[in-house]
Order: structure tokens, then sequence, then C-alpha cells
């Protein structure tokens, strides 16, 4: 009896031994659904938005290792699909371990997994709604939410891309969108009347439960870029391109729509608490002046970050893209001047220069990550 006790131990234990071992297994295994990859791609990947110029079918998606352990690809998505991207890059965004691509002028969304290879698509080109053209995206609870320019949003199953809802009457030309709360926050950007730009000062609120207008809120001239981080939005409006410069503000919806002035800005990101920004200007479009701030959120503290202590042409550059890494911290800063192929600086948290490299296409704008 004691010998049957025993050996049932023993094969108990093996058993346990051979689940524990299954689990390390698991945890090992560092590989992604990379199914119909035609590269090898290491754990920890860049991909980068290159928008391209408009009517030239030249947006692309570039690939960076930030570990430097593969090679850099500046066209990923071309060497994965045997395809171009299309005409002019809009928005990239990961959501499940997958990314999601808006390209504007070809007015489609694209899923692609974590390698770039696309695994659905969907056009609105035939869609009366939404055929003026695919803008921004947000994502939540299974569902990818889209801005169009005639004032439509739409609600897009994440697995399967199809349109599940579409709301209207939104604006004018919609641009960023954001997502608090169960609340989607729009930028109403502006509209032409006789040939002549008018340019807007509200945000659409979209209660996401009901899928209806829930609010306007007034803000700076010509909304555009919109992030959420720490249960605030953060609103980018680009002025008039004339009188009234760009400004950088701060929504509190749990605090009644509050909104704190933080200057001129013309790119942002947010991540792990902090709000990015860089603040461009110039008056000939040729010569630029440059700073790169950021904000933490938790405690209020603004600072200006020193990028151009390692990079000193980062001054006086024209900056199309930040983004950080939100897992590391990594900020990662792209150069556009629609003429040239735009530059990549790769900094570490602290600032210090990793890697400065060309992008591979024109105009970087988004940056997703893979950790």
């Amino acid at each position: 009896m004691k010998v049957r006790s025993l050996i049932f131990g023993m094969l108990c234990m093996l058993a346990l031994g051979a689940g524990f071992a299954s689990c390390s297994d698991d945890d090992d295994d560092d590989r992604r659904e990379d199914t119909g990859s035609q590269v090898e791609l290491p754990r920890h990947r860049v991909f980068i938005l290159n928008q391209g110029s408009w009517e030239y079918n030249n947006a692309s998606i570039a690939f960076y290792a930030p570990n430097g352990d593969a090679d850099f690809i500046s066209d990923i998505f071309q060497k994965q699909n045997n395809a171009a991207l299309g005409d002019n890059g809009q928005d990239l965004i990961e959501y499940e371990d997958r990314m999601y691509v808006a390209v504007n002028g070809s007015n489609y969304l694209a899923m692609l997994n974590a390698a770039g290879v696309e695994q659905k698509r969907v056009s609105f080109a035939g869609d009366a709604d939404l055929s003026a053209g695919i803008r921004y995206l947000a994502a939540e609870d299974g569902y990818i939410y889209a801005s169009f320019y005639n004032g439509f949003i739409a609600k897009i199953n994440a697995n399967t891309l199809a349109v599940e809802a579409r709301l209207g009457g939104l604006g004018d030309s919609l641009e960023g969108v954001a997502i608090c709360d169960d609340v989607l926050y729009v930028a109403n950007s502006y509209k032409q009347e006789g040939g002549a730009y008018i340019y807007n000062t509200n945000l659409v609120a979209v209660d996401l439960r009901t899928f209806t207008k829930k609010a306007d809120l007034t803000v700076a001239i010509n909304p555009n870029r919109l992030v959420e981080e720490e249960d605030r939005i953060f609103l980018l409006s680009k002025g008039d391109y004339a009188d009234k410069p760009s400004s950088l503000q701060m929504i509190e919806p749990k605090n009644g729509n509050k909104i704190t002035e933080f200057g001129e800005a013309t790119v942002m990101c947010a991540a792990n608490d902090m709000l990015y920004w860089v603040a461009s200007t110039t008056e000939d479009w040729t010569h630029y002046t440059t700073t790169f701030h950021k904000y933490d959120i938790k405690s209020g503290q603004t600072s200006v970050i020193n990028l151009a202590a390692q990079a000193p042409e980062l001054a006086t550059t024209n900056i199309g893209m930040i983004a950080v890494n939100d897992d590391n911290g990594d900020i990662y800063v792209g150069t556009a001047s629609y003429t040239t192929n735009g530059n990549i600086y790769h900094f570490k948290k602290n600032g210090t220069l990793v890697k400065k490299f060309d992008c591979g296409g024109l105009n970087p704008f988004a940056a997703v990550f893979f950790d």
C-alpha cells in the first residue's frame, strides 16, 4: 500500500512538474502571431507611418528594431504584402497586438498583424456617408472609432472591420478622436465656404453607450489632434496659420470639462502619465525655432526636454512626429520637410541619443511599439 501511494505521489509530482514546464515554456515563448511574414522579426519592434505626399501614392510603414537585433526595413508594408500602402497615410494605432492603419486619400482602413502583414481591409470609397475620407482612429472594447471629413464618425468591429454604426451631422472636417469614460471626443476643425477656410472652435462629445451626440465643448480655433492620458483629454488646435497661433489645451472631463492652456505646440503625444509636445515656430516655413517639453500629469509639473543637446539640428528643424514607448519611456522624434525623407531620432528616456536614421519615406507621422 505504501509503495502504491509512493508511486501515485511520484506520478502526481511528475504531472505537476510537466504543468510547470508547460507554463514556463509559454512564458519563454516570445514569438508573436507573425503568420505570412516574409522576414523574421525580433520581439521588440517599432513601426513608423510615413504619410507621403498627397496624390503620390507613396505612403509607407517602416520597421525599426530598437535593440539593434534586426535590419531596418524602409517599407515593411510593401515587403510583407507586395503592394503599396496607398495615398496619404493618416493614422496608425496598435490595439490588441494588431495594427490599424487609416489611409486618407485611398480611403480605407486595414488591420495588420504584428509583423505588418495585412489581415483585412475595408474601403469607404463607395460609401456615401464616409466617402470624403477617413482621418483618425481610437480603439476601445473591441471597436475602432474613425473620423471622416464630412461630419461622420464610424464604429467599426475591430475583428471583422464591419461598420456596425455611423453617426453624422457632427460638424465639417472631423479630425482627431480620443476616448475617456465611454465618451468619444471628436475635433471639428474647419469648413470651406466660397473657397475660403472657416476654422471652428468646438469639440464634439459622443456618448459611446448610446452612440449619440452628447455635447459641444468650446476650445481654441481649429481643433485637430487629440490624445487621452490619465483621464484627461489633450487637444492640439492648429490656429489659423496667420494671426492665431497653435494651442495646446488640457480638458478635464471629471472636473466640469475645465480647460487648461499650455501655449503653442505643433505635435504631441502621451504615455506613462506624461504629456510630451513640441513647439516649433517659423516665419518663412524654412527656418524653425523648436523646443521640446513634457508635463507630469500627476504632479502638474512642466519641464523642458533638452533633446537638442545631443542632436543640435533639432533646435532648427520642423518636427512632424513625437512618440514615446510606454514600455520603457524611449522617445522618438521625426523630422518632416515634404520634399525629402524624414529622419528619426531615437532617444532614451533620459534624453541620451541612441540612434539617428533615415525613416525611409516622407513626413513620419505616427509610431507604434510592440514590446
